[in-house]
């Protein structure tokens, strides 16, 4: 495989960081683009050294110009607390900032990844949901900025495709986590296991008999890698999650068995528009990118808990984060 020139933005995410480790580690030249709204530095830590990657500290809503084969539309908050913090910016980063870098795939004529995610089919009344469903989404709640932008985005990717013959890839992500998980971002997994950790009461939102499916991160980097580098007639939707289910309750009673816990669970009211269940067909991912994730619940969390402990003390030392331009770490 030829080594190519890459933007990954959101580079300093935590899918995104993840990205950008394996991209450089298949030889390919990484520009991270990140203003640092969620990203974190910290993430980048491991090869901010490698010549063949840099950093530039950079809003997407504005116009950017840097020669690319590919590009991976990662940039968005991701977590209800930071896309509902400033909806306007959310909504505004899906679709300027996504328009942005389709305009720089079209200049170049670079292929473009777009990272959609599960949200584009709201609360589903079909399960587990496959690519052909439309889904059920309120346009105007308080998760519309993120929920509505991304839907945006992917008419965008496929108006580009139709219009211009663009590159495009879409996919879309479903729960992830893992290392790198910012302790702050108010998902289930980071939060239960904060928690359990300082054996603080867990909080379930609902009765916890809601259900997520949860994809470990390297599962997620590899059908990323896997769609990027598939054929040109593969446009995607491709959903990329891990298809097996489990309530919120079951997954606070495990990560309490795996940290040998003292805490007890206690429930709060449910958000608004917070789906009751989740789940992913990857029927398309299996037969187009020949993937399927290979990291079981128990291992994954394991490794994220293992992160947990050995670095939540150094995150605010490690992660301070400084605005100004760079090319390097």
């Amino acid at each position: 495989m030829s080594t190519k020139k890459v933007i990954v933005t959101g580079g300093a995410g935590f899918i995104g960081s993840h990205l950008c480790r394996a991209l450089l580690g298949r030889g390919h030249t990484v520009y991270a683009i990140d203003n640092l709204y969620t990203g974190r530095l910290c993430n980048l830590e491991s090869f901010a050294n490698n010549p063949r990657f840099h950093f530039i500290n950079h809003n997407i809503i504005n116009a950017i110009d840097i020669p690319a084969d590919w590009i991976f539309n990662l940039a968005c908050p991701a977590s209800p607390p930071h896309y509902q913090k400033d909806p306007i910016f959310t909504t505004k980063t899906n679709v300027f900032g996504s328009l942005n870098m389709l305009e720089l795939a079209k200049k170049y004529n670079a292929r473009i990844l777009q990272a959609s995610t599960s949200e584009v089919y709201g609360n589903p009344l079909v399960h587990p949901q496959v690519e052909i469903y439309h889904g059920n989404v309120n346009p105007i709640g308080i998760r519309s900025c993120y929920d509505e932008g991304k839907r945006c985005a992917e008419t965008l990717f496929f108006d580009f495709h139709r219009t211009h013959n663009l590159d495009i890839k879409v996919i879309r992500i479903f729960n992830t986590y893992g290392p790198n998980m910012d302790p702050n971002d108010g998902r289930v997994v980071s939060n239960f296991i904060l928690q359990a950790l300082r054996n603080e009461p867990i909080t379930i939102y609902g009765t916890g008999l809601q259900t997520r499916s949860f994809c470990y991160v390297d599962d997620l980097i590899a059908g990323i890698l896997a769609m990027m580098n598939s054929d040109q007639h593969v446009t995607g939707p491709v959903n990329l999650g891990n298809p097996h289910e489990f309530t919120l309750l079951e997954l606070a009673h495990f990560i309490v068995h795996l940290t040998g816990s003292r805490s007890i669970i206690t429930f709060k009211p449910l958000p608004h528009d917070d789906p009751t269940k989740r789940k992913p067909g990857i029927t398309r991912a299996q037969e187009l990118l020949n993937w399927t994730p290979m990291i079981s619940l128990e291992q994954g969390l394991i490794k994220t808990i293992n992160y947990f402990e050995s670095y939540v003390a150094k995150i605010p030392m490690l992660c301070d984060n400084h605005p100004q331009q760079t090319n390097r770490i």
